[in-house]
């Protein structure tokens, strides 16, 4: 199975489980089916969204001990910045 379908596989049956929690196709108690059913999505968003902060976070955190990766950044500056000079721009 590819990434792709393993990933609409994953959305499929997640959305189904909540539009069967939202029609109320599974029985729930009056209180979590009126308060917390509709907002599952926007909850999931935020959710989604923190967590891809946080790696986000963490790549620029453990950066420099990828020396590989650093070394090319740092390469790829210095072209830059000689092709901006070869230019005639001030770059420092």
């Amino acid at each position: 199975m590819t990434r792709a379908q393993q990933t609409i596989s994953i959305a499929l049956l997640v959305s189904s489980l909540y539009l069967s929690l939202y029609l109320e196709l599974i029985p729930l108690p009056a209180a979590v089916q009126r308060d917390i059913v509709p907002v599952l999505p926007f909850w999931f968003l935020v959710s989604f969204g923190a967590w891809l902060l946080f790696r986000l976070g963490w790549g620029m955190l453990t950066f420099r001990d990828t020396p590989e990766a650093y070394a090319e950044l740092m390469e790829e500056i210095k072209m830059a910045k000689a092709d901006l000079r070869a230019k005639g721009v001030d770059v420092d």
